[in-house]
């Protein structure tokens, strides 16, 4: 089973920010969160993740209402990278890394190789093996969204929740980090702005549009022309690539017909 919600809705000071929304990812996949701003994807991430609780509909881990598991245990199996992570402590990279390792350590501490070599590899997944010494408020905004990727990936979840985690990437770093997800043995949701990254790397999407689901499936079926005009108001043309036969989106730069 993985993480899911059922018809969530989400009522924030008095106005409607998720509404009705079914999510259910099958073990190890990649899912795409798409919609333009103020669609509701960061909204539905901190719901999956048990930040907030919704209003109506139930968030699920394996069958089992998020909302009455020990945080602990929550703890060990998701891990969410948000937007907008920070802290005010000059830690150094590995520290931060380190963190992760928390939910696995018990009243008596955890294990401390374990802890080790979890955090090498995320440094070593996410390319930070040479910056692991250096403090934190010293690093470029994509080396730190970097920091916080790692971190989750030191807990070792197997749901990973990701709010626009190429926000402040350049091409080379967004590349890797959607091919590191697609390689991890976990499900991964993860918001995106960018269409073709999510038709290159998702094996499914799913589209708001002012909280709402407007349509799931695989990107080759959902990413038309005609969803397209119909959620982000933009005109566009999408073929098939021919080395990845994944869609391609093409944008009509001109204003619309």
């Amino acid at each position: 089973m993985t993480l899911q919600s059922r018809e969530v809705t989400w009522n924030r000071g008095g106005r409607l920010v998720v509404d009705g929304v079914t999510l259910r990812p099958h073990p190890g996949q990649t899912i795409g969160l798409l919609g333009p701003n103020g669609s509701g994807k960061s909204s539905l991430i901190r719901l999956l993740c048990g930040a907030v609780k919704p209003t109506a509909g139930v968030v699920t881990l394996d069958d089992a209402s998020l909302a009455e598991l020990p945080r602990r245990a929550a703890a060990r199996t998701i891990a969410t990278v948000t937007q907008h992570a920070d802290t005010a402590v000059d830690l150094t990279v590995r520290d931060i890394v380190a963190l992760g390792r928390i939910p696995h350590r018990g009243a008596f501490g955890g294990n401390r190789q374990a802890d080790a070599e979890a955090v090498a590899d995320a440094l070593a997944r996410t390319g930070l093996h040479d910056k692991a010494s250096e403090l934190w408020h010293r690093l470029s905004g994509g080396e730190r969204q970097r920091v916080h990727i790692a971190r989750a990936l030191a807990q070792q979840p197997r749901e990973l929740l990701l709010d626009e985690p190429t926000n402040h990437l350049d091409i080379r770093y967004q590349l890797d980090l959607l091919r590191l997800l697609t390689e991890l043995p976990v499900t991964t949701v993860v918001a995106l702005h960018d269409l073709n990254l999510a038709a290159m790397f998702c094996d499914a999407v799913l589209v708001l549009k002012e909280g709402r689901a407007v349509v799931s499936g695989p990107p080759a079926e959902v990413l038309t022309p005609a969803l397209i005009a119909e959620v982000y108001e933009v005109d566009a043309t999408v073929t098939v690539d021919a080395a990845t036969k994944r869609p391609l989106i093409v944008f009509n730069p001109g204003p619309r017909a």
